[in-house]
């Protein structure tokens, strides 16, 4: 699944992360301060002024189940494009994983050209998908924060509204951590 060493990898990233952004261990990670720290735009498809009605359209109504976030990028810098019809907690998760494709240096297996901008869209293969899948998780939740909200007896619900995440993405990192298991055992 993934290579050697990969996932402790991930785990100390997201500790180095947020020590750059001054954060503790525990802290909630808001994805914007990162993009920033990575010299990386972030804005809605709904400000974005140069998008055609029809695009618009096509991504905002037609399509808007279809996508959260996608990366643009025109040689000089990334921009991630993100859909404002998607809850919050979804479009944390979506930063996140699109800012771990960055962090990894993800080269895309295949990219569409604009001919007009010269924009090129980015998909991955599966492996880096699951790569920034996992780089996603720890990044809004390093295994020291769910260490925190356990030992701190948080509910979920409190944990979800707290770090900005879904509580699917929630008891998906406590599953694979083992957080739970390693505290009942102590």
């Amino acid at each position: 699944m993934f290579r050697r060493g990969f996932r402790t990898w991930a785990e100390r990233t997201s500790l180095r992360v947020r020590q750059k952004l001054k954060l503790s261990p525990s802290s909630p990670l808001d994805p914007s301060p990162l993009a920033e720290l990575l010299g990386v735009s972030v804005v809605a498809s709904r400000d974005l002024s140069d998008l055609p009605a029809d695009v618009r359209r096509r991504l905002e109504n037609d399509h808007r189940d279809c996508w959260s976030a996608i990366t643009v990028t025109d040689g000089r810098g990334h921009l991630i494009v993100t859909n404002p019809s998607h809850a919050q907690t979804r479009l944390n998760s979506s930063l996140a994983h699109e800012l771990a494709h960055i962090i990894l240096g993800h080269e895309p297996s295949m990219m569409f050209m604009s001919p007009k901008s010269g924009t090129a869209l980015r998909t991955h293969n599966e492996e880096q998908e699951e790569e920034a899948n996992w780089l996603a998780g720890c990044l809004l939740l390093p295994r020291e924060a769910l260490m925190f909200i356990r030992r701190g007896r948080m509910s979920d619900e409190d944990a979800c509204s707290q770090y900005g995440v879904s509580l699917a993405m929630l008891r998906f990192r406590f599953n694979v951590t083992g957080v739970d298991v390693q505290l009942r055992h102590r």
